[in-house]
């Protein structure tokens, strides 16, 4: 038996039953036992019994006395959980996967340049400003784990300041978009200048208020990264 804390234990077999729940190693309608789950992954009862509990709070499995838990369609997913999305993009078809997720965007980051334009604090302006500063930096160098962070500062910084309680829970959809295309080698290994660009773009029309620029510049900012996956999978 592992003897790791429960925590590291929970999350690994967590992790490892939703990638392959996520990918369809695991079909719907398989069905599990908590026994066989701990035997499999070496651990006790009530890690495995944690780790189904968050499977079905997400959707991805039901649990039953005298059945077993029973893997369910995507439909019953509730695909924006970040882990849910996380183990997608683990999937073969992670490509579809983040350009779904970039019809999404499309949907609720423009929105939300407008209505930052409109309500951004002065240090969310200098938030803003500063995360592309640091975009710049790190593009050059190529450092794309660096770069991630400040992308993702960038787009946090956004839809905090859209002053929109039901935007800004979405900002950890939006991390896991840009997680996903870095660590996925679905990013340039020089982030195209054009689109840091853009992203200085939004955060000044959002500093002069100025509503329709931050949105037309942000829809390019999505619009120029589907495109980039698209290219880096060879169309």
């Amino acid at each position: 038996m592992d003897r790791r804390p429960h925590g590291a234990l929970h999350g690994d077999v967590l992790d490892a039953l939703g990638t392959r729940i996520a990918s369809g190693a695991l079909a719907t309608g398989a069905v599990l036992t908590l026994d066989g789950i701990a035997r499999a992954h070496a651990v006790s009862m009530p890690v495995a019994r944690e780790a189904v509990r968050v499977l079905q709070s997400m959707g991805l499995v039901t649990s039953r006395r005298r059945v077993g838990v029973t893997v369910q369609p995507r439909s019953a997913w509730n695909v924006f959980d970040p882990r849910v999305i996380r183990w997608r993009l683990e999937g073969e078809d992670r490509t579809a996967q983040l350009l779904s997720l970039s019809e999404l965007r499309r949907g609720f980051e423009p929105v939300a340049a407008a209505l930052a334009a409109e309500r951004a604090t002065p240090a969310q302006g200098r938030a803003l400003a500063a995360a592309v500063a640091d975009m710049e930096v790190h593009g050059r160098s190529g450092d794309l784990e660096a770069y991630l962070v400040a992308d993702q500062v960038f787009h946090r910084t956004l839809l905090e300041a859209s002053g929109n309680e039901m935007i800004a829970a979405l900002a950890s959809t939006v991390d896991e978009v840009l997680a996903g295309r870095t660590h996925h080698d679905l990013m340039p290994a020089r982030p195209n200048p054009v689109a840091i660009a853009l992203h200085d773009e939004v955060g000044s029309a959002v500093r002069r208020g100025d509503a329709p620029g931050a949105e037309r510049a942000m829809r390019r900012i999505i619009d120029e990264a589907a495109d980039a996956m698209r290219e880096e999978q060879g169309g």
